[in-house]
């Protein structure tokens, strides 16, 4: 079986958090960016509520001039196994 990676999303959403404020971006300066009519995505990627979708993650990435990777935080443990 090969173990399969499960991402922490109250984690991931401290590293969005973290990386936007880095980048001395407000919430809105990101909403703009994306187009988006309202933050509630935003806030949500940023509570661990929700993850971004792929497309978004690599729009992130770019602003924050970051691997998609660097973004992600993956548990410790909990590691999912499926049959190979």
């Amino acid at each position: 079986m090969n173990p399969i990676p499960v991402i922490d999303m109250t984690a991931t959403g401290i590293n969005i958090t973290r990386m936007r404020v880095n980048a001395g971006l407000t919430v809105k300066d990101v909403q703009d960016i994306f187009g988006f009519s309202t933050p509630q995505a935003i806030y949500k990627w940023q509570r661990g509520t929700a993850l971004p979708t792929v497309d978004n993650l690599a729009i992130l990435a770019a602003i924050f001039g970051v691997k998609i990777d660097d973004i992600l935080i993956f548990q410790d443990c909990g590691v999912i196994q499926i049959p190979a």
